[in-house]
């Protein structure tokens, strides 16, 4: 018979969590992914998947970011950019992977294929992909609540230009609404769920790492879910300081036009801004990792709340898979390294 313990939990605490994380040498980053989860070095990345027969996919290669071959990437503020350009391409491209194990488990007949052998599909795919996600993306969180902060604020009988405050106030306000709801919603799945409790083995994993402590099932299941360089935290930051740029840098545009045109125009404006505001985000997020004050701990409060969402507890053998995807994506940097 199984025998389940449980343990009470430490209060959770975001200095505790910064000191933790300014131990590592290399900043290492990674994602969860169906049965698995993908983990980026600087100079190479692993995904790990777990097959349905309970042995460990992996796929590793060596990554080179833009900014090793335009140095002007690596400025302040134009990182940031490229980082989450980066950062998208290789979600999709773990994805893909850990798709693909799925698929292979499913369909006993194809057990031979390698996702290599899709490769021009799996650009195609990777490229329609980042295509329509980014368009669902400016139409739920850029076009959706700039016309409802509209509506809200002419039934209020208030002023519902771009002038004022209280208009980007609640564009901002109905973006955090929509973002949680779908977070949540997606959390009530039964296989998201599992997505999420390797999110939490994937931060567990680099606590471990962080703390230069031997990366086993045991060190690492100690660590806390939540990481402060989450991309969670990093949208959220993103959330919060586009209220200030948009009600700072809006009202100095003059739109021509009718309410329609000039609705379009603003839009379009906003799209735009998205990429210096996830630069600042980008910044912001660094900072935190390198300080550790009151109001660091502040900033990045919001993204650690949200990671009790998008985060669960792992099993053990969710942690091993994280490790195995860790350990590569070292072994293979210090490798890229050392040619």
């Amino acid at each position: 018979m199984k025998i389940s313990t449980r343990t009470k939990k430490k209060k959770e605490r975001p200095d505790i969590l910064l000191l933790t994380m300014l131990a590592a040498p290399i900043n290492v980053g990674g994602q969860a992914v169906i049965e698995g989860v993908m983990m980026r070095s600087p100079k190479a990345m692993a995904i790990a998947v777990r097959k349905a027969d309970g042995s460990v996919a992996v796929d590793e290669r060596p990554w080179h970011s833009l900014s090793e071959r335009f140095t002007l990437l690596k400025l302040p503020f134009l990182r940031g950019v490229i980082t989450l350009f980066e950062a998208l391409i290789n979600g999709f491209q773990a994805l893909h992977f850990s798709a693909v194990q799925a698929m292979e488990d499913v369909d006993s007949g194809n057990e031979d294929a390698r996702p290599q052998k899709e490769s021009g599909l799996s650009n195609w795919a990777i490229t329609t992909t980042l295509i329509i996600s980014f368009l669902i993306g400016c139409g739920l969180f850029i076009v959706l609540p700039h016309l409802l902060s509209s509506i809200i604020l002419n039934l209020l009988g208030q002023d519902n230009s771009m002038n004022s405050f209280a208009f980007h106030a609640i564009d901002g306000a109905i973006k955090m609404i929509f973002f949680l709801a779908y977070v949540w919603g997606i959390g009530r799945m039964p296989d998201i769920k599992r997505v999420f409790q390797y999110h939490g083995a994937e931060h567990k994993s680099i606590y471990a790492y962080e703390k230069n402590k031997p990366l086993t099932v045991e060190n690492a299941k100690q660590y806390s879910t939540l990481h402060p360089r989450c991309g969670t935290a990093f949208i959220m930051v993103v959330l919060m300081i586009s209220i200030g740029i948009f009600a700072s840098v809006l009202p100095m545009f003059h739109f021509p036009g009718g309410a329609v045109a000039k609705t379009l125009l603003a839009i379009l404006a906003k799209t735009a801004l998205m990429l210096p505001v996830a630069g600042i985000g980008y910044e912001v997020i660094r900072f935190a990792g390198r300080k550790n004050n009151f109001l660091v701990k502040g900033l990045i409060l919001p993204g650690l709340l949200m990671q009790k969402i998008t985060t669960r507890d792992p099993s053990d053998d969710q942690i091993e898979v994280a490790l195995v995807a860790l350990k590569r994506a070292l072994a293979l940097e210090d490798l890229e390294k050392s040619a």
